[in-house]
C-alpha cells in the first residue's frame, strides 16, 4: 500500500480523487489538506461520501508521502511547492496548468513529465513529477494527435467543443450559476483558450507542419462532460482513417474507436475516451467525448500515479457510465 495526500480536496476534482483512492486496492488517503475546512468532515463538501468515509480535512502536510496530487487553481501549484518541500521520494502529479507548457516544466530542479498516457507512456513510468493535461486539452488531442503523427495535419483544423458546468470549478460564478446556466448555451474565450499551448506542444512533438488550430469553447447546460468535434483536410477514405486510429491507439486502454455516432453518456463517470470518425467530400469529422472530471482530470491523474508505481494501469478506474 502506498500513502496518498491530496492538496485541494474540497472542489470537484479533489473530491473525484478521494472517491477513486478510497476504492483503490494500492492507495490509503494519508490527508486531505485544505485551508478553508480543516477539522471538518470530507463529508460536509463531499456528502455523497456519508457512510463511505470518517475522514476530516486537516491543516497539516506530510511531506514524505509516496504520492501527492496537488488540485489546486492555476498558479497556485507552484506556490504551494515553492512553500512545502516534499521528501526526494514524494511523487508529484499536479492537476492545474502550472507545469504543462515546455517553459513552465521544470521547479526547483523537479522536471515534470506531461502526463497524457496515450503518448507518453515510457515517460510516466520513470517520472517523479508529473503535469496532468487539462480536460478541453485531453479531448482535442486524442482526437488529432494520430492525424499529427500521419503528417495528415497540415491544413487548418476547426475544433468546437462543449463542457459541462463542473469544468469552471466548485466557486460559483455568475456563468456557473444555475439559472443562468440552466437551458443555456454559450461560448467563451474564442480561439484563445489556455489549453492551446499544451494541445500545440503535443501535437508538434509527433509533427512539426500543424495547420494553425481554430478552437471554440462551450458551456453547455449540464454538468459533467466534454464532447468535441474537429474538422479537417483527408484525403484518404474513411476506411483509412478508421485503420489509422485503430492502429494508433492499439494499447490504448482507455480510448477507443467506434464506428457508431458516439455521445456523452457513453463515457460520463468513467475514465474512457470515445472517438468517432465521419468523411465529408474531402473533409474529416473527428469527435471525441470524455468525462472532465475524470479522463479530463483525476481519473487520469490516478490513471498516471499507476504507471508511476507500476501498478496495473486501470486498477482503481474500472467505473461504470449511467447511460440512462
Amino acid at each position: 500500500m502506498i500513502k496518498a495526500g491530496i492538496i485541494g480536496g474540497s472542489g470537484y476534482t479533489g473530491g473525484e480523487l478521494i472517491r477513486i483512492l478510497l476504492n483503490h486496492p494500492e492507495v490509503t488517503i494519508d490527508f486531505v489538506y485544505s485551508t478553508t475546512r480543516a477539522g471538518k468532515k470530507i463529508t460536509t463538501a463531499h456528502p455523497d461520501l456519508l457512510g463511505v468515509t470518517d475522514i476530516a480535512f486537516t491543516g497539516d502536510v506530510n511531506l514524505n508521502v509516496d504520492v501527492v496530487f496537488l488540485c489546486l487553481g492555476h498558479g497556485n501549484s507552484t506556490t504551494f511547492l515553492n512553500a512545502n518541500d516534499f521528501s526526494a521520494n514524494t511523487k508529484i502529479i499536479d492537476l492545474s496548468n502550472d507545469f504543462r507548457l515546455d517553459a513552465d516544466a521544470i521547479l526547483n530542479g523537479k522536471k515534470f513529465v506531461y502526463g497524457l498516457p496515450e503518448t507518453n507512456k515510457p515517460a510516466i513510468k520513470k517520472a517523479n513529477y508529473i503535469a496532468n493535461p487539462g480536460c478541453f486539452a485531453t479531448a482535442i488531442q486524442l482526437g488529432l494527435l494520430p492525424l499529427a503523427k500521419a503528417g495528415l495535419l497540415n491544413n487548418e483544423i476547426h475544433i468546437n467543443a462543449v463542457t459541462g458546468s463542473t469544468g469552471a470549478g466548485v466557486s460559483p460564478s455568475a456563468t456557473s450559476h444555475f439559472s443562468w446556466r440552466n437551458n443555456n448555451v454559450s461560448w467563451y474565450k474564442p480561439f484563445t483558450h489556455q489549453h492551446l499551448g499544451e494541445i500545440g506542444e503535443s501535437l508538434a512533438s509527433y509533427n512539426n507542419e500543424v495547420g494553425e488550430l481554430f478552437f471554440l469553447p462551450n458551456r453547455g447546460n449540464f454538468t459533467r462532460g466534454i464532447l468535441a468535434t474537429a474538422y479537417t483536410k483527408f484525403e484518404g477514405s474513411i476506411e483509412d482513417a478508421i485503420a489509422l486510429y485503430k492502429d494508433f491507439y492499439k494499447d490504448a486502454l482507455f480510448t477507443h474507436i467506434s464506428e457508431q455516432e458516439i455521445n456523452l453518456k457513453q463515457v460520463v463517470n468513467t475514465n474512457h475516451c470515445h472517438i468517432h470518425l465521419h468523411k465529408f467530400n474531402d473533409r474529416l469529422l473527428i469527435t471525441s467525448a470524455i468525462d472532465n472530471l475524470l479522463k479530463g482530470a483525476s481519473g487520469q491523474a490516478v490513471q498516471n500515479m499507476n504507471l508511476m508505481f507500476g501498478f496495473e494501469e486501470n486498477i482503481g478506474l474500472n467505473l461504470k457510465a449511467g447511460v440512462f
